[in-house]
């Protein structure tokens, strides 16, 4: 009897992973049960009839023993779907694609999904109403993940903590450029741009933007750069984009190496969009930008693409950081010092709500996630445990942190403790009036 039982009892033990890890804003983003390792992807797009045929191959490894899982998905039509090459049964529920295998998959074991689709991909409007996915353009598109848009083009595990190394492919026609993540492995004669991320990379720092660019290659602080820019954006490109290396030089000094063998910056014709996105190592800017604004873009490298958020409340680790890391920057170049900039808005009256509330590391809804206290009490809240615990302890907590924290994720409570080990002072009071207080600090 125990021999016959065996086998039913090892298939019970298999159950499907969960639909979401449970993020306090967008419960239903990312999956759990298995981890990503991977992402291949190839596409062809026509931009006249706006059409995608693309081809995602997934490697990742199960986490436990798994029955069914769930990949975020929002885009077209699927065509086929395989796991380890046998046809897999699949179907859609809202932003899920839930895939169920021919067989069981044990913990710890390695495992492919191959999903083909095509279709017209799109864009979702995010709670504060930005655009993010993939949003067309007058001559291509741009592909901007974050928070919740990486899905509408791939299917993805899309949570900051599953983070991955991509190959993206793209097929356009020959009179237009494709522009990814990482580096250029290869230009092929039919239109083909072949783009590799040789460090692990979260799924809503991913892009695709595709339109007529002219491309400058060259080096920016020791790091191989490709910069794309849009030819209508290339004049009041120009300037701002020669502050790279400088840029480069002083977070270098600041914050310790830059943490991605690729820099750059996709400087598109696109002002519908209405924001800047750090999409890894290549920046995506909607038009041309200042320098102020890349300094902010590049910071990113270190605080939120190279050590990423656990949570989407705890964005004031990405936010807060560039923020300070820009106003570091604009001082070396005659503007006001960090120290100057608190002091300004420390006179600022308490009625003027948008630079108190809500406060950067309490946020209550995901509306707030991108809030101009997010960013500028962000920044505040950086400059004041500066003053509070001096330069020495303060740069070492920056570069310990980008160290220790690289290709990773942290919360701001990692944060916190970490500045109080590396000042040995309490800092309770100080975060508290700075990143948890309702109304003026």
């Amino acid at each position: 009897m125990l021999l016959a039982l065996a086998p039913a009892a090892a298939r019970a033990a298999f159950t499907p992973g969960s639909a979401g890890v449970g993020d306090p804003f967008f419960p239903l983003q990312g999956n759990g049960g298995y981890d990503a390792s991977s992402y291949d992807l190839d596409l062809a797009y026509q931009p006249g009839s706006q059409r995608l045929r693309a081809t995602a191959t997934i490697a990742a490894v199960a986490t436990q023993d798994l029955s069914q899982f769930d990949l975020d998905y929002r885009g077209p039509t699927i065509d086929a779907l395989s796991v380890d090459g046998a046809p897999a049964g699949f179907k859609r529920r809202g932003q899920e694609l839930v895939v169920t295998p021919a067989a069981g998959i044990t913990a710890a074991t390695g495992f492919t999904v191959e999903v083909r689709y095509h279709g017209r991909a799109t864009n979702i409007k995010d709670p504060d109403g930005a655009l993010d996915g993939w949003i067309h353009t007058d001559d291509g598109v741009a592909a901007l993940g974050e928070p919740q848009g990486a899905p509408t083009w791939f299917p993805c595990n899309d949570t900051p903590t599953d983070k991955a190394l991509y190959r993206i492919s793209i097929r356009v026609p020959k009179r237009l450029k494709a522009i990814s993540n990482g580096r250029l492995a290869s230009h092929e004669p039919d239109g083909t741009w072949n783009w590799v991320s040789d460090e692990p990379m979260a799924s809503y720092l991913a892009t695709v933007t595709i339109g007529r660019f002219q491309v400058e290659r060259g080096r920016a602080g020791g790091v191989p750069s490709y910069v794309a820019v849009d030819p209508r954006e290339a004049r009041k490109s120009r300037r701002p984009l020669r502050a790279t290396p400088r840029i480069m030089r002083l977070f270098d000094r600041l914050f310790g190496p830059y943490p991605f063998s690729q820099v750059g910056a996709i400087v598109d014709h696109a002002q519908k969009i209405g924001y800047a996105l750090e999409t890894q190592t290549r920046p995506v800017y909607d038009r041309a930008p200042n320098a102020r604004l890349i300094a902010h873009e590049l910071a990113h490298m270190w605080f939120g693409d190279s050590v990423s958020v656990t949570t989407w409340p705890d964005i004031w680790l990405n936010e807060g950081f560039a923020t300070w890391a820009q106003w570091r920057y604009a001082q070396t170049v005659g503007d006001a010092s960090p120290a100057k900039r608190l002091r300004r808005l420390k006179r600022e009256p308490a009625s003027k709500v948008n630079l108190w509330n809500p406060p950067p590391a309490a946020l209550r809804k995901p509306s707030q996630l991108f809030a101009t206290s997010v960013y500028v009490r962000g920044g505040m809240a950086l400059e004041a445990l500066r003053e509070r615990i001096g330069n020495k302890a303060f740069y070492s907590t920056l570069r310990t942190w980008a160290a220790t924290r690289r290709d990773g994720n942290a919360t701001v409570q990692d944060f916190t403790a970490l500045a109080e080990q590396q000042s040995n002072k309490n800092l309770d009071a100080l975060f508290g009036r700075y990143l948890y207080k309702r109304g003026k600090p």
